[in-house]
């Protein structure tokens, strides 16, 4: 007669893998799968009847901001409430590590909005130096990182803009070579922020020249996603095709409705003929029609230069707000959000100031009403006056769009949840999983369970090398979930966001029961996965 630690008998099945899902006991030895079937004679010294609902691998956000947050006491309940077990960060170019140099309080204040607060103590001179820091205090669930090419960027020349050479390129390769030799296991760019929006598209790829030909994800938030989308994702392919890296378009959107239903079909072709041409791209998607990122995001990148430090003295002058004005009025050749979309479908977040808070979650076009001003003058005077520290929940695409996405056989599923230290956060930070399931599954039946959990588990953990995680096998990690799918809820909504999502029955990480009965409980059995 087999022992195990806990015994899960009479679950229905999904592996991982995408296959149907079958009827099978599932035993847990020593935090991995020991056996997987009809294991009549076994023991265990806990059982679980679990006839009725899906046992399936535990969930991996690979688009995750919890750099920070991570290390914070507390952390991991909204994570685990949907199931996820392990999360990547340092997305979109804004990895927490490295900070160093004489740029790394600029650095920290600009990542401040995304990331939360990042006082000294957290400033980590390489990214080992931050994986050991983790695993001093491992939170409940896996976590690993990309290292941010906008945060080395920053670490050796600021806000400058142009491309780097000389020096400064030798510094920012050997950052990136540490920070890979660290346990990164990909690069990450943010080309729509700064400084990385500097870059031409040749400084770009000298930038990255270090990953030519190997396996190592580059990720990227594209440099537009608004009426430039197509040729920014054109860029990229490009990047791909002449580094030969694996490529991975981060939250696939059209911004703006005079590019729905228009770009993304167009993006997904042209995705699929990269494919069937030997380029090995993926896309990703966020279940939501509402992004959210820092409020400075609005505004044409040439005032970035110099940091949030010098663009908060811009914005007091009454010369450049003009030209501001102008700009995003008319610019077609940026990322033009409040044009795309209007100020009524941008709302501000993560205020600080006890005056601001009264608009906390308000539009830009709501504030200028209550200020009795016009929304530009409303949008730079909070900026101004905030030191540019808000962010913005802003409402941009398209549900058929989102659904079309969802649906390509080489689209992932993200939160791309971020972590304001104050102020209203998206409700994707707690429910992007279960809402995955509940809304796309089981209501709409645009995907199938063994579809939808297929890209959330095995593969997700592929993309990244996470050998042993995702699926469903003896051997591989026993991070499990474990539901009913007709039971699933996400409760949280944009003006009450911070609810726990609903009907995850129990989670396991690395055999550890680490949720059940609608509640975190205390074991810390997550660690830090680094590649290698």
């Amino acid at each position: 007669m087999m022992e195990y630690d806990t015994l899960i008998r009479g679950a229905r099945v999904l592996d991982g893998t995408g296959r149907a899902a079958f009827d099978a006991d599932v035993a847990l030895r020593d935090g991995r799968i020991a056996a997987v079937g009809a294991l009549t004679d076994a023991r265990a010294g806990t059982e679980l009847n679990a006839a009725g609902r899906y046992l399936t691998p535990g969930f991996i956000d690979i688009h995750r901001h919890a750099d920070a947050a991570l290390l914070n006491e507390g952390f991991g309940e909204a994570e685990l409430a949907q199931g996820l077990t392990t999360v990547i960060n340092g997305n979109c170019g804004l990895s927490l590590a490295p900070l160093s140099g004489t740029h790394q309080a600029e650095a920290a204040a600009y990542l401040a909005p995304i990331l939360g607060d990042i006082p000294a103590s957290r400033r980590f001179g390489s990214l080992g130096e931050y994986l050991d820091a983790a695993d001093r205090t491992p939170p409940p669930l896996n976590h690993a990182t990309l290292v941010g090419m906008g945060t080395l960027r920053c670490c050796v020349a600021g806000f400058d803009g142009g491309d780097l050479d000389g020096e400064a390129l030798r510094a920012l390769h050997a950052l990136l070579e540490r920070a890979l030799s660290d346990g990164a296991l990909g690069v990450s760019l943010g080309l729509g922020y700064a400084p990385e929006c500097f870059y031409t598209t040749e400084g770009l790829i000298r930038a990255l020249e270090p990953l030519r030909g190997s396996d190592i994800p580059l990720t990227v938030h594209m440099r537009q996603e608004g009426e430039g989308v197509l040729d920014a994702l054109r860029e990229m392919l490009r990047v791909g095709r002449e580094l030969r890296v694996p490529l991975e378009i981060n939250h696939l959107k059209s911004i703006g409705k005079s590019g729905w239903r228009k770009n993304v079909p167009e993006m997904l072709r042209l995705i699929r003929l990269a494919r069937e041409d030997g380029l090995d791209v993926m896309c990703d998607v966020y279940p939501y029609t509402a992004g959210s990122t820092q409020l400075i995001h609005v505004l044409p990148p040439e005032f970035q230069r110099g940091g949030t430090a010098a663009l908060t003295a811009a914005l007091s002058d009454p010369a450049t707000r003009r030209v501001m004005r102008e700009r995003m009025q008319t610019g077609a050749d940026f990322e033009n959000i409040t044009h795309l979309v209007g100020f009524e479908n941008i709302r501000a977040t993560s205020l600080r100031r006890p005056e601001d808070l009264p608009y906390e979650a308000l539009s830009i076009a709501e504030i200028a009403s209550l200020r009795r001003t016009d929304s530009f003058d409303a949008l730079f005077d909070l900026l101004a006056d905030e030191e540019c520290f808000p962010a913005m929940i802003d409402f941009i695409s398209d549900p058929s769009d989102v659904a079309d996405i969802l649906c390509a056989p080489f689209s992932g599923v993200i939160s791309d949840a971020t972590y304001p230290s104050v102020g209203l956060p998206h409700p994707r930070v707690y429910g992007t999983f279960v809402r995955l399931l509940e809304k796309y599954v089981r209501e709409d039946r645009l995907l199938s369970v063994e579809d939808a959990v297929h890209k959330i588990t095995g593969q997700a953990a592929e993309r990244f090398g996470l050998k042993s995680k995702g699926r469903i096998a003896v051997g591989a990690d026993a991070d499990l979930c474990l539901f009913d799918l007709r039971r699933l809820h996400e409760p949280g909504t944009f003006s009450s966001p911070r609810q726990l999502a609903q009907g995850m029955d129990m989670v396991w990480v690395m055999g550890s029961p680490a949720f059940a009965d609608g509640k975190k409980l205390g074991t810390a059995a997550g660690a830090a996965l680094r590649r290698g």
